[in-house]
């Protein structure tokens, strides 16, 4: 089959930014005393497939995607730009990442392992930062052991989220990667 390599891209960007958007729907959120809402989410493993799949281009999906979602709920509408740029760099390290593992061979499990990591570890770091802000020092009377105190409340919901998603993304990408050569579609 004889794509245009623009066209083939901007379909697989647009897919992985409704299947983002689509993951941000499978979610329980979880009430939590301190630090507002704290939710698991199906959200991240796209994200980090994103990158996985469409290299650092996967940024742009996975920012695009999960801010969209934001501005459909109305409790999260007003952070859009943060979750814009906090999954954003997700997708983008995991891309990155990946993209620089793979430069002269095709990507593995490892190289998608690891990279899955990096995109969560940038991410979570990213949105512990804005919890410790909105959370602590931006709120009223706000302080950084009300900051900390938020961070530390997430933190559960946080490890099994990353870890759902480092373990469910590399596998999810040699599945469609490999589906996508077997369709003659470029899966980059």
């Amino acid at each position: 089959m004889n794509q245009n390599p623009s066209t083939s891209r901007l379909t697989h960007m647009g897919l992985m930014t409704a299947l983002v958007f689509a993951a941000n729907y499978a979610r329980i959120v979880m009430p939590v005393s301190i630090g507002g809402n704290t939710a698991f989410t199906l959200a991240n493993i796209v994200c980090c497939l994103s990158g996985l799949m469409l290299g650092p281009g996967g940024g742009l999906a996975s920012g695009l995607g999960s801010a969209l979602y934001d501005l459909t709920n109305p409790i999260y509408a007003a952070e859009c730009w943060i979750t814009f740029l906090t999954k954003g760099a997700m997708g983008l390290a995991a891309g990155l990442v990946c993209a620089a593992l793979s430069r002269k061979k095709e990507p593995g499990y490892k190289s998608y392992l690891f990279s899955s990591v990096v995109g969560c570890v940038c991410y979570y770091c990213l949105y512990f930062l804005k919890t410790f802000l909105i959370s602590g020092l931006f709120a009223d009377e706000g302080s950084a052991a009300l900051g900390t105190a938020a961070i530390v409340s997430k933190i559960p919901a946080s490890v099994f989220n990353a870890a759902v998603a480092i373990a469910a993304a590399p596998p999810l990408a040699i599945a469609l990667r490999k589906a996508l050569k077997q369709a003659g579609l470029n899966g980059k």
